[in-house]
Parts: C-alpha cells; sequence; structure tokens
C-alpha cells in the first residue's frame, strides 16, 4: 500500500508544540494596517492554539499521531 500524503497547506499553516498541541497564526495582519488600532496589531501578532473541535480534523491533515 502507497505512502498516505499529508495536506501541505494544512502543514505550512499549522505547528505542533512540543506536548502535541496545533498552533496557529492569527489571520487578518497582512495589510491594510494603517486603520487598524496598535493595540490590535499587537493582539495579532500572537500565536494561539487550534480549537479543541477543530484539532482532530488538522491533526488528521497533517498525519500527527
Amino acid at each position: 500500500m502507497p505512502k498516505m500524503k499529508s495536506n501541505k497547506a494544512v502543514a505550512a499553516r499549522f505547528k505542533v508544540t512540543g506536548s502535541g498541541k496545533l498552533v496557529r497564526r492569527h489571520p487578518g495582519r497582512r495589510h491594510i494596517l494603517t486603520k487598524k488600532a496598535a493595540k490590535r496589531k499587537r493582539r495579532l501578532k500572537k500565536d494561539v492554539l487550534v480549537d479543541k473541535g477543530q484539532v482532530k480534523m488538522y491533526s488528521r491533515m497533517m498525519l500527527v499521531g
């Protein structure tokens, strides 16, 4: 049987932490930054954990244990 292929789009967007949790970036920090408040831009900088309802789906797509 051939090897399973991971979904490269998902693999590029999410990172697995040492404890096995998935981390993602905040959307909305690429362009049109002049109208966004500095506080909002600071919050968008930080990584955030993937919601627990989505973890199973993304883990399967990434072929993470």
